[in-house]
């Protein structure tokens, strides 16, 4: 009897273990920082704390060779291609923006006027039907009915995408009213929690002078830089930053708010409150909660990577990303969720800059360059064929074309050798080469192949060479601030780093993984279903190991 009942308690502690390990988090936390590039991790350490960014760092697992496996690289695309585990050949989300040609206008990745905005009188027509396959949150709330999913972000897309077509609550910013909204698409009244969240900040009202979080000499980056836009209400780009005078000085106050870093702080209140007014991983079903913030790419775009307003906006990020994590220890313990950190895209350092430093870099104009084509088109046809230009894609009036009873792949074919002409073009592809497969051979055409919709996508698609960015007018004044989009590493290389229950500690991570894999991994910790069109692989020292 004895032995008996010793086998029966080793039995039970055999699998009394291995339900412990296989049992999923309360709750997992997305955080994706927009606009990110890998190197702010060490670039700016010197300003963190030891709670934010280190903590994950230190604490946690940093995949240091994280890249994106398509272009182009922009926030839309970045936040399905992280949620679906795959990329917009098959999620659909090819841009921001895109030309529909049954309506002859570009549309944004997630508008959709069948919807009506909740909260406010504007902002909320939009809604995830334009992504073609579902999310790890849709997975697991098929899975699992009673798991919530809560999504928010300043950005429409940076809410949206991540919490797929099932979340529980989708909220972004509303840029007329000021208020955090969302669609009709998921709900027909705000919850009250966030209608009481509106009312405690008025951007006309509140929003505070930006100045130096730390003493001056603590800094790397210059303040005065020609590179760098001037906002409304200011003589230069430099500290401080006014933001009341700039108000009364004629600048949008609702606008200003967003390229502040206290638009960092009060979506990090906005997160906290949900974990708290949705009752998140509460129970026995786990929760999801997707965070974007969106600031850091306003700011970028403005200022650039080598700035110091950049400088101060992370080192008040790693604050607010401190606050969170100590909100989530305390909620969950150290063991209660799993979190991971990442970035839709990284940015290209200003290409003024580049020019003036004697680097490779520069403009392409591109009104001018299309006329030259529409030009060529007239010479060898006699008419005009081309339709649109969006994220360096050609659309071609396909009407036209069938009108002259010209061949659709030929004229691709000759827009593209004339493209490849222009010393600022490094690549360019044609329908039949990307749907055919072509492509595969080079690696950059591999990127192409991999962002490219045939629905969605032109005809003729092209990447400029490294430094340079696309600019619609050639204005003397207009060389300042900067952009992403494209396949090049200083675009497609960002962070990666992971904490929480059961992820190895202290462990760096140099070996190649894709954007796509983070949901893939994702799969396996919740013990879900690859959802949809996954084409990601998991990371397997994330993983546990049963013997």
């Amino acid at each position: 009897m004895k032995n008996i009942a010793l086998v029966v308690i080793l039995f039970a502690c055999v699998f009394g273990i291995q339900a412990q390990t296989t049992k999923a988090p309360k709750i997992v936390v997305g955080i994706v920082v927009d606009q990110m590039c890998y190197d702010y991790l060490y670039r700016f350490e010197h300003l963190y704390t030891s709670g934010g960014f280190n903590r994950l760092m230190t604490k946690g697992t940093n995949c240091r060779n994280a890249q994106y496996n398509y272009v182009p690289t922009y926030t839309a695309p970045g936040h399905a291609s992280i949620y679906t585990g795959t990329t917009p050949s098959n999620h659909g989300i090819v841009g921001n923006d895109w030309y529909v040609r049954d309506l002859k206008k570009s549309v944004t990745s997630v508008s959709d006027t069948r919807f009506s905005t909740v909260g406010s009188a504007t902002g909320g027509q939009a809604a995830p039907m334009n992504l073609l396959t579902y999310t790890i949150t849709d997975q697991l709330k098929m899975a699992s009915p009673q798991s919530k999913v809560i999504s928010i972000s300043i950005k429409d897309r940076g809410a949206i995408l991540p919490g797929g077509h099932l979340s529980d609550g989708t909220y972004w910013y509303d840029y007329t009213s000021g208020d955090f909204v969302t669609s009709t698409f998921y709900a027909d009244a705000l919850p009250s929690w966030v209608s009481r969240f509106n009312t405690k900040f008025d951007p006309a009202k509140d929003l505070r002078t930006w100045r130096l979080l730390l003493p001056e000499s603590t800094y790397l980056m210059a303040d005065a830089s020609p590179y760098e836009v001037v906002l409304t209400g200011k003589s230069s780009a430099t500290f401080p930053y006014d933001f009341p005078a700039m108000i009364a000085a004629g600048a949008t106050a609702n606008t200003l708010f967003t390229i502040s870093p206290q638009a960092n702080e009060i979506l990090t209140d906005f997160a906290i409150q949900a974990l708290e007014n949705e009752n998140l991983g509460q129970d026995q079903f786990t929760d999801f909660l997707c965070l974007s913030y969106s600031t850091p790419d306003i700011a970028g775009h403005a200022f650039g990577p080598y700035s110091r307003e950049l400088e101060d906006m992370y080192a008040r990020l790693d604050r607010d990303l401190q606050r969170l994590f100590a909100s989530l220890e305390s909620r969950y313990g150290k063991d209660g969720f799993v979190l991971f950190l990442t970035a839709d895209h990284a940015v290209v350092p200003v290409p003024e800059m580049l020019v003036k430093m004697k680097l490779p870099g520069g403009y392409f104009f591109l009104n001018d360059r299309l006329q030259v084509l529409r030009d060529d088109f007239i010479m060898k046809y006699n008419a005009d064929l081309l339709e649109y230009e969006i994220n360096q894609n050609i659309y071609l009036n396909l009407a036209k074309i069938d009108s002259l009873k010209l061949d659709i792949d030929e004229v691709a074919a000759f827009a593209a050798n004339e493209l490849r002409k222009w010393p600022e073009i490094k690549t360019v592809l044609t329908r039949e080469q990307l749907r055919s497969g072509a492509a595969q051979t080079d690696y950059w055409g591999e990127l192409l192949r991999n962002g490219y919709d045939e629905s969605r996508s032109g005809e003729v698609i092209f990447l400029l060479q490294p430094g340079y960015l696309a600019k619609d007018l050639d204005e003397p004044i207009a060389h300042q601030g900067t952009s992403h989009g494209s396949a090049f590493n200083y675009d497609t290389h960002v962070p990666l780093l992971w904490y929480g229950k059961g992820i190895p500690q202290g462990l760096d991570l140099y070996e190649p993984i894709q954007i796509i894999d983070i949901s893939a991994t994702l799969v396996h910790l919740l013990n879900l279903q690859r959802p949809g069109s996954m084409t990601g692989n998991p990371i397997l020292p994330l993983l546990p190991i049963k013997k």
